[in-house]
């Protein structure tokens, strides 16, 4: 199994190679953490860089967020304290840091209607608008490209991937999301996302200034399979 432990707390850069080039392969995986049961309380964000269809680079920011109230539950999923985040940028600051790779990206997220709704949800607190960008949710990709799976949860695609990691390390996930996309996009065929995607009779969500769309499953043709 490939291991992708080690991964620390904080700020964080990881250079990964795996998986055959598929050329054209573009695309920035996502993982939020949350602080509380509130949507708009993210903590820890994860990126997975996907570049010519290799993982290039992931990065991992803590976050301070507006209101510092921790939940005994998440922290018993993530392991984040306040203290943790005590000297951390709050959400505009470390996101503004990546703000150039999101301009008109292609991101994935796994059950990217929770990632994107922290997303939304944080901006809204301070009155930001939102980046113009498109996005898929892995969720959906996987129910459709790996049916014979019993769950699709991030951990069972890591082990059917054969790897190792540490669930709700926001830059674990982001890069087990990664890897997962790129496999798929292997087995499609597909040399990018959006191909993925349609391959798959998924319809890209995309998040704009104003508003957002959300990432959609179009019916199954009768008869229809994956490759």
């Amino acid at each position: 199994m490939s291991s992708l432990r080690g991964a620390s707390a904080g700020s964080m850069t990881i250079r990964v190679q795996r998986f055959r080039e598929i050329n054209l392969l573009k695309a920035i995986a996502i993982d939020f953490e949350t602080a509380n049961e509130e949507r708009g309380s993210a903590c820890s964000v994860g990126l997975a860089f996907i570049e010519d269809g290799k993982v290039v680079r992931v990065e991992e920011r803590l976050i301070r967020p507006k209101t510092m109230r921790f939940s005994s539950f998440n922290i018993a999923i993530h392991g984040i304290r306040p203290e943790d985040v005590e000297d951390a940028g709050e959400f505009p600051e470390v996101m503004d840091e990546f703000a150039d790779d999101f301009a008109d990206a292609m991101m994935i997220a796994h059950n990217a209607a929770f990632d994107f709704s922290v997303w939304r949800a944080a901006l809204d607190a301070y009155r930001q608008p939102y980046p113009e960008l498109s996005y898929v949710c892995s969720v959906k990709l996987s129910q459709r490209a790996w049916p014979q799976l019993g769950s699709h949860k991030l951990n069972v695609l890591a082990a059917h991937l054969g790897l190792s990691f540490s669930h709700h390390n926001a830059a674990e996930d982001a890069l087990v999301c990664a890897l997962a996309s790129i496999a798929m996009a292997r087995q499609q065929r597909a040399d990018g996302i959006p191909e993925l995607a349609a391959s798959l009779g998924i319809s890209p969500g995309r998040l704009y200034r104003a508003g957002y769309e959300a990432c959609s499953v179009r019916p199954k043709a009768k008869g229809a399979s994956v490759l």
